[in-house]
């Protein structure tokens, strides 16, 4: 495994395209058509790669805090994180969850941490970003569109 992360422009579309979930995971994430046609402001979008071949896509949300009481003004929103289904349990998740701490700081060197919610009902992806190294903050967001979701959060220090 090659792993690497990084943006995508609008106009590479094509480069993660590709990327599908299984039907039930969509009420999770979304899917990456969805992200490109929601055109939503402050949100940015990320490759997750092997090599040169995209097995993953995220969103990164700067203006999460707006829609999130729970969030900072310095912190940055990860959201619609998902791993190709035919690349799904062969470490892809993890290791991008892991890479997110030293990645982000030099894309956003402002943002002093990452925060997200998970759906309680989805325990492979808590156990994921929480190996991946976020902490449960023990708050609970109940608005999420598959129910209650945990919040989690990752500092973002840059190294000294």
């Amino acid at each position: 495994m090659r792993l690497s992360l990084r943006p995508v422009v609008r106009s590479e579309f094509d480069l993660v395209s590709r990327i599908q979930v299984e039907p039930d995971q969509v009420r999770y994430s979304g899917t990456v058509a969805q992200a490109f046609e929601e055109n939503e402001e402050g949100v940015d979008f990320h490759a997750i790669l092997d090599s040169s071949r995209a097995v993953g896509f995220f969103k990164i949300d700067r203006l999460y805090h707006e829609t999130y009481e729970f969030a900072q003004a310095d912190e940055l929103g990860l959201r619609a994180f998902m791993i190709h289904s035919d690349d799904q349990g062969k470490g892809y998740a993890t290791a991008a969850v892991a890479a997110l701490k030293a990645y982000l700081p030099a894309c956003y060197p402002d943002r002093r941490a990452v925060v997200l919610t998970v759906n309680m009902q989805n325990p492979g992806a808590v156990r994921c970003y929480l190996k991946g190294g976020f902490a449960d903050t023990g708050g609970i967001c109940p608005q999420g569109l598959a129910g209650p979701q945990h919040i989690l959060r990752m500092g973002l220090a840059a190294e000294r």
